[in-house]
């Protein structure tokens, strides 16, 4: 569904990628780890038109949607919940949603039952449910994220992408999050998942991808990931 070949891309003159390939097939939850600075989240803004690549392929559905702008890639399927949330402060709760699905609304992508679907967005995040009416910016950060990820589903999209979640979160919200993920999952959602937790994500994902400088070095099953000495030493504590 979602391929990438050799992507080569940064900001200016620094270059973080340097020949990225992947896929994330459908219904797939796919999971990008690394370390600070790795590119993970240049990864994702070059996938959603936040940033140009320099060069590469990345397709969806097989049409090629590099270099184009965001709103051009929203309309095709692809949603993005960004790192840092980046909620409409001054909107409520329900407008944020209806917001997601603003390329439904105006024809450009299938519109479907919007409401129907702002009412699950209710019931798969109860505590937004409690706080429809409240405006976005007056939200704990664990709330403004669950309305991230919210308002990226109310797009139906072909694929999401979720830009660590769990960033800045207490420990329970952190489980709560990945809870709702799991269930994303079971759902068929097709996802790619950054995450700095590398066992948690791990735990919840099909297949995964480690990068390191902007390169993938290792990839597969993620149980195997998960049971793989170096990744284990590397990224979740302990290499036993």
């Amino acid at each position: 569904m979602l391929r990438v070949e050799n992507l080569v891309a940064g900001y200016g003159k620094v270059q973080v990628l340097h020949g990225l390939s992947m896929q994330v097939a459908e219904g797939q939850l796919v999971t990008l780890i690394g370390s600070n600075g790795a590119g993970k989240t240049t990864t994702l803004r070059a996938l959603s038109g936040m940033i140009r690549p320099e060069s590469g392929r990345i397709t969806l559905h097989g049409a090629d949607i590099a270099g184009l702008p965001s709103h051009a890639i929203t309309r095709r399927g692809l949603a993005h919940s960004p790192e840092g949330r980046r909620v409409f402060s001054t909107l409520s709760v329900a407008d944020n949603l209806v917001m997601g699905a603003f390329p439904r609304l105006t024809g450009s992508r299938p519109r479907g039952d919007v409401a129907a679907d702002l009412d699950r967005m209710f019931a798969l995040f109860p505590r937004l449910a409690e706080r429809r009416a409240q405006l976005a910016g007056t939200l704990s950060g664990g709330e403004q994220q669950m309305l991230a990820m919210a308002r990226a589903l109310m797009l139906n999209p072909d694929v999401l992408l979720l830009d660590e979640p769990s960033m800045g979160l207490s420990p329970r919200l952190v489980s709560e999050v990945f809870a709702t993920i799991a269930r994303l999952r079971e759902s068929r959602v097709t996802m790619l998942l950054v995450e700095q937790f590398a066992a948690a994500a791990l735990d919840v994902a099909d297949f995964g991808y480690v990068m390191e400088n902007g390169r993938l070095s290792a990839s597969g099953p993620a149980a195997a990931l998960r049971d793989d000495p170096a990744v284990r030493a590397a990224y979740l504590g302990t290499a036993h």
